[in-house]
């Protein structure tokens, strides 16, 4: 073999570190997404309060449903990231590592006796941020009476789309797994 040939295990780690790669810039990108979301609500809500206008807090759940969707989906490409080092990645390499166990982390951290407390607080938070707020915005506006009848279908098909997204947060959080 010459020097310059590539093996399997090097292919394999260097698509490890693509992969670990891929799921640190999806971290960051998730954890701002919340960021994000608190600063445009914590922005709608002192515009609105500033203009004495209600029906500007129907700016808030389009935006919680876009900023929400967008975070569950690197959240869930992050885990399978994960599953994928854990469940293939790791044992193609821990075979030509002739059984050495590798990737220890990837496991580890999930067996964490506080792991199923903190995947539900954290759905309570994603649920919160997401879905809580804006559905507090929605019925501020509602209880404020200056709702036009086309406002009002807008509001309920806002609040619909927030009740799917909160399935959503909770299907993907998996807390009990």
């Amino acid at each position: 073999m010459a020097e310059r040939d590539v093996t399997i295990g090097q292919l394999l780690l260097t698509e490890y570190q693509t992969v670990k790669d891929e799921q640190k810039a999806r971290i960051g990108f998730r954890d701002n997404l919340l960021y994000v979301t608190l600063t445009v609500v914590a922005a709608v809500i002192a515009a609105a309060a500033q203009t004495q206008r209600s029906a500007m807090l129907l700016a808030i759940p389009p935006v919680c449903v876009v900023l929400g969707w967008t975070y569950l989906v690197n959240d869930e490409k992050i885990s399978a990231i994960g599953k994928y080092v854990r469940e293939d990645l790791g044992p193609r390499l821990a075979q030509l590592a002739e059984g050495e166990r590798l990737f220890a982390w990837e496991t580890a951290h999930r067996t964490d006796r506080r792991r199923r407390s903190r995947k539900a607080v954290q759905c309570a938070i994603d649920l919160s941020a997401f879905c809580v707020v804006p559905l507090a915005g929605l019925a501020v506006h509602w209880s404020a009476g200056q709702t036009s009848p086309g406002l009002l279908a807008v509001s309920v098909l806002e609040a619909l789309a927030l009740c799917g997204l909160a399935a959503q947060v909770v299907t993907y959080a998996r807390p009990f797994t």
